[in-house]
């Protein structure tokens, strides 16, 4: 998918007095996504997480002349580090109980640890999913990220940066399963979000923007299967969602 808008990107950004900054910006998103879906600890992770946020900033605001741009590529910004917050809260809480960030190794011993502090974990590594992933509250700086060239729309709302959230649950998944309440809350959460999101969408005007609550809305129906412990089918979900939501 990157690699078709890599194709799209060339024709639509064609005549753009800054091309060459665009295509940086752009690679640099796709190579912290791949570092972040292929790091075999958190910490990695946390760093193409990171990563795919500053690089959403800089492509969001890239036309930065016009104040609502600008002003919606800080509101992704801000937006995001609040759920980074809570991914690191995490890793240092894993390390703290496993001495080990390394999937391999803390996942295996997930099984021992005392209910309470995997449910802390697993919260907070929700909230770090919810920041990414736009979900109630934090899915207002979506729908303004489309004021950002349409490649980046496509990218952002399609195969990446949206979808990053439910990766994280779906890879520690063994450490949701220990609590209930995690699962539960993450439920409820789907489920408000796929409503709201999708009964906001169908009041608006602008093509753009419904596409952005769509998005929304079907991350919803992500976490609800995650919440439900349906975590292969949250996972192709993600995936045929990237190819119909590109195309739009």
């Amino acid at each position: 998918i990157a690699s078709l808008i890599h194709l799209y990107s060339i024709g639509y950004m064609h005549g753009d007095s800054r091309f060459p900054r665009f295509f940086t910006y752009l690679n640099l998103f796709v190579f912290s996504m791949l570092i972040l879906v292929l790091g075999d600890n958190l910490v990695l992770t946390f760093l193409g997480w990171e990563g795919v946020g500053a690089c959403s900033y800089f492509l969001i605001a890239f036309w930065f002349e016009k104040d609502e741009n600008a002003s919606a590529g800080k509101k992704a910004f801000i937006t995001n580090r609040v759920g980074d917050w809570g991914f690191m809260v995490a890793i240092f809480m894993t390390f703290f109980a496993f001495g080990t960030v390394t999937y391999t190794e803390f996942l295996p011993l997930s099984p021992g640890l005392a209910e309470t502090t995997a449910t802390f974990i697993a919260l907070m590594l929700f909230i770090g999913a919810i920041g990414k992933s736009a979900q109630i509250p934090l899915f207002i700086w979506l729908p303004d990220a489309m004021a950002g060239p349409t490649p980046v729309s496509a990218l952002i709302h399609a195969a990446t940066m949206v979808t990053s959230g439910i990766f994280l649950i779906a890879r520690t998944n063994v450490l949701f399963t220990l609590s209930p309440t995690t699962m539960a809350v993450i439920t409820g959460v789907g489920i408000t979000t796929a409503l709201v999101a999708g009964t906001i969408g169908l009041v608006q005007r602008d093509i753009k923007k419904i596409l952005a609550y769509s998005t929304v809305s079907q991350l919803g129906f992500m976490f609800t299967a995650l919440g439900v412990g349906a975590f292969t089918a949250a996972v192709f979900h993600v995936m045929t969602h990237a190819f119909f939501k590109a195309l739009l």
